[in-house]
Order: C-alpha cells, then sequence, then structure tokens
C-alpha cells in the first residue's frame, strides 16, 4: 500500500485569513497525512481472521482510514479552491450555478446557509447521476458523503478554520472565504465532466459527458 506525500499550502496569507490560521490549518492537514500513512502500515500486518462488526482491531483500522483519508482529501480540495480574486462565479461553473439554483446569487444563499449549519464541511458537487449540482452538508469527514458526486468547490467550517482569527463569528469567516474563491480551479475540477461535443450551453442536462 503506498504512501502518501503532504501537498504544500500554496499561499503563505489571504486577505481574511491570516498566515498563523494558514499555518496551524496546514497542520492539522498534516496529521491527517500522517495517520492515514500510519493506519495503512497497520493495516498491512492486521489479524483478518478476527474480523468482525462489534469490535476487531481490523474493523477500527477500516473506520478509522475513512476519517484520516477525507480528512486528507477534503482538506486538499479546501485549499486548492482558495487563493482567488474577490469576484462572482464565472466561467463554466457559472452556468450551472444560474441553471440548478435559479442564479448565482441564489446559490451563494443557499451555500452560506450550508456553511452557517454545518458541523464539518459545505461542498458544491456535481451528481453524476442527475447531472446537476448540488450543495451537500457534512458534519465530519466521514459523515454525510453522497456517493457518486465530484466536489466542485470545498468550505470548512470545523471551528479550526476559523477560530483564530473570528472566534465565534463564523459569518465573518465566510465573508473571507467566499472572497477567496478561485472560480477557475472550480472550472477545471468540473471540465472532464464536460461533454467535448457539446454546443453553446442549453438548459438542458445533455451538456455533460
Amino acid at each position: 500500500m503506498a504512501q502518501l506525500t503532504p501537498r504544500p499550502l500554496p499561499y503563505t496569507s489571504l486577505p481574511g485569513l491570516s498566515a498563523r490560521l494558514l499555518t496551524e490549518h496546514y497542520k492539522l492537514y498534516l496529521g491527517y497525512v500522517n495517520k492515514t500513512n500510519e493506519i495503512w502500515s497497520l493495516l498491512r500486518t492486521v489479524n483478518r481472521q478476527t474480523a468482525n462488526a462489534t469490535y476487531s482491531p481490523y474493523r477500527e483500522l477500516k473506520l478509522e482510514e475513512t476519517y484520516a483519508l477525507n480528512g486528507v482529501k477534503l482538506h486538499e480540495l479546501y485549499f486548492g479552491n482558495l487563493g482567488g480574486t474577490d469576484g462572482p462565479p464565472s466561467g463554466e461553473v457559472s452556468f450551472f450555478l444560474q441553471r440548478d439554483f435559479g442564479s448565482t446569487e441564489a446559490w451563494a444563499r443557499d451555500f452560506r446557509a450550508l456553511g452557517l449549519s454545518a458541523r464539518g464541511w459545505g461542498i458544491l458537487a456535481l451528481d453524476l447521476d442527475d447531472r446537476t449540482l448540488h450543495n451537500f452538508l457534512l458534519d465530519a469527514h466521514n459523515v454525510g458523503g453522497i456517493q457518486r458526486t465530484a466536489p466542485l468547490l470545498v468550505l470548512d467550517v470545523y471551528e479550526h478554520a476559523y477560530f483564530i482569527d473570528y472566534g465565534t463569528n463564523r459569518s465573518g469567516y465566510l465573508d473571507a472565504f467566499f472572497a477567496n474563491i478561485d472560480w477557475e480551479e472550480v472550472n477545471r475540477r468540473l471540465r472532464p465532466y464536460l461533454a467535448r461535443s457539446a454546443p453553446v450551453p442549453t438548459l438542458n442536462t445533455d451538456f455533460f459527458a
């Protein structure tokens, strides 16, 4: 089983998000990388003969693998979709936000409500079955994930993501998050799912591959 290599933090500070906040947040991400690697190492030799659904070392390792590995992946997506300039949604995703939420403003209102309601994460995702965009709420790394969806924009609302700068003012943190969204990165995540032969976007579901 391969070992994970942490990705570097692509910036030292952002408008409204201090260097100290981002550095401490990144340390937590490194912890998830290290813990995932530790779990994978233990899985090489764990006793599978005693595996059961009540309690067994194998069950516990596989359960915590979902928490640690999702902690890695979600943080990489979160750090990766920050660093943009303050501006509204642009590019391909803007069309789909308008189509699926009525307007980009309506999407933003819903995503902000998601950010105020979630205990862990808010995710704008493409559902690969109904081919529309959805805002999904995760209360923990491994609680609330929807299968067959592609995450496009990830928001971390655990207290560690904002408490150093904002205390209990989560709304102020959400203002900073929205001001730093890298919409080009969101579009890069969306484009692999778009049909290469699609014409100018129309209000139908045939635009996806």
